[in-house]
């Protein structure tokens, strides 16, 4: 691939208008909120969620924190961090440092450790905002945690309140979406496959308390997604790499193509080439996947780097190679992206690679053998046809063989340009594999770009969703785009590694590819 550029309550008390109108609401602040995402054995992901609940426009913020020995602060989006020891601060980037009244922004990091962050500023003030409880009034609540999910419901726990407490509120935002006299409830009514933050705060006649930890989660019945057709590319290495549980909780999206295996010397595999297979921001990613409910599979090879093809010095080395990576991960699939001159037009190499991937296909039957390579605008050009044809000589059993539509001179219809170097594809299966139309596109794969591709080609979210639904009725085994990390706005930015080019929602060619399910 190209590199250019996540309401039935025990005892409900009272309506939502009558309590709001009970008690006075605390006074309007700027305040950041730390919500863990999600959580495993070594490590969490996290995100800090700064609102304005003042009348006027902020146009800068600063958050700033301490770790607790033993967790530390790896991968990090949305802002720019600076480190001194445990210390770590958090400036706005250039898109999102404005926050009007009423609006909020997040950033997000993965720790490495179990601990929480302490001493949290914003701007130099309180996180929380500097605003104080009134005298009498209950101890916040802690604990705040999600005990389940249905596709309408969302249910809470947490700690009780120190102090004398009638009550508490769970807060979505500043709204209060149910009441309660115990520690725990359940938010009905909600829609399937949406996201939602909450926070709890107790009160009494005094007053109410501070809130509590924030948690949020989606309920279920996403649709789509949780296909390995559906597994759009995502590189931890390169563009703002965003948290691949927050994509998954906004769009429903469960697989992801992972960027890039090359050769860390030699014929030995790792991220990039530099980072290792286990222990690094690709396995915590990974990590985070799995804990969500999703897989991934890697990528090997791409445009640029160092890969294992040329490296390797036979197919059997090569297939011990990709059968590292394998192991490593207990993987269920694999992408081989064969490019460029050192592999993609490389007779020795194309063989080497398929050679390596048919002694693959024959320790791993279970595993997906997935190509891609390029594509003119009407199918395979030379070197993709002698790749197929090569596969079937071999009898490779390759499970998909997927193009790129893009960086092809795709002109101004790339609905259409797709479609025909589609068509041009299934023709090349055909005639390689005596194949029938069905079968040949239930082995095909897409892979596009989203947004300006290096030839300022432009993919709309319009013409993405027709793409998709042209791959949808004609059951093609795969659908993903090049990439996660570009799948944010940034109209008239031009081809960027984290954004693509184009006003669009966030994360909007995702969500439209969890749609797809193959």
């Amino acid at each position: 691939m190209n590199k250019p550029t996540r309401f039935a309550a025990a005892a409900l008390i009272a309506a939502t208008a009558c309590l709001t109108s009970a008690f006075p609401a605390q006074a309007a602040s700027v305040t950041a909120t730390f919500t863990k995402v999600s959580s495993w054995e070594n490590g969490y992901e996290a995100k800090y969620t700064i609102t304005n609940g003042t009348t006027s426009t902020i146009t800068s913020w600063r958050v700033e924190f301490d770790m607790p020995s033993g967790t530390s602060v790896g991968t990090y989006w949305d802002a720019l961090m600076t480190q001194s020891g445990n210390h770590y601060t958090f400036n706005n980037v250039n898109w999102n440092g404005t926050i009007a009244p009423g609006a909020s922004v997040t950033f997000g990091f993965v720790a490495a450790g179990t601990g929480n962050p302490t001493n949290c500023t914003l701007n130099g003030a309180s996180c929380s905002g500097g605003s104080t409880p009134p005298p009498g009034a209950p101890g916040a609540p802690n604990s705040l945690r999600v005990t389940g999910t249905t596709s309408s419901s969302i249910s809470l726990a947490w700690n009780a309140s120190s102090g004398t407490v009638t009550g508490y509120r769970v807060y979505e935002g500043s709204t209060v979406r149910a009441t309660t006299s115990g520690t725990s409830a359940t938010i009905s009514s909600l829609a399937a496959c949406s996201s939602h933050t909450y926070t709890v705060a107790a009160y009494n006649s005094y007053g109410e308390s501070a809130r509590s930890n924030a948690v949020s989660a989606t309920t279920q019945g996403c649709s789509g997604g949780g296909t390995r057709a559906a597994a759009p590319y995502l590189h931890m290495g390169w563009g703002n790499p965003p948290s691949p549980s927050t994509v998954m909780g906004a769009t429903g999206i469960r697989w992801f193509t992972m960027a890039f295996i090359l050769s860390g010397g030699g014929c030995t595999p790792a991220w990039d080439g530099n980072r290792p297979l286990q222990g690094g921001v690709d396995a915590q990613a990974i990590s985070q996947i799995r804990a969500a409910g999703g897989d991934a599979m890697p990528s090997i090879g791409g445009w640029s780097g160092n890969k294992l093809g040329p490296n390797c010095s036979s197919a059997s080395a090569l297939a011990g190679a990709y059968q590292q990576v394998i192991n490593a991960y207990g993987l269920r699939a694999i992408d081989v992206d064969i490019e460029n001159t050192d592999e993609f037009e490389n007779e020795v190499v194309q063989d080497r690679i398929l050679g390596a991937l048919k002694i693959v296909k024959q320790n791993n039957p279970g595993v997906t053998t997935i190509l891609t390579f390029g594509t003119t605008t009407t199918g395979p050009n030379w070197w993709g046809t002698r790749l197929i044809n090569r596969a079937a000589a071999l009898q490779v059993n390759i499970d998909v063989f997927t193009i790129m539509p893009f960086d092809f001179g795709g002109g101004t219809n790339m609905y259409q340009s797709t479609v025909n170097a589609s068509e041009g594809l299934k023709n090349a299966l055909k005639s390689a594999f005596g194949w029938t139309d069905d079968t040949a596109y239930r082995h095909m794969g897409i892979s596009g770009m989203n947004g300006l591709s290096d030839q300022q080609e432009l993919t709309s979210t319009t013409t993405w969703t027709q793409i998709r639904d042209w791959a949808q009725a004609r059951h093609l085994a795969r659908f993903a785009f090049w990439s996660v990390n570009r799948d944010r706005p940034c109209p008239g930015g031009g081809v960027r590694s984290d954004c693509s080019g184009i006003s669009q929602p966030d994360w909007e060619f995702t969500r439209i590819t969890a749609q797809y399910t193959g």
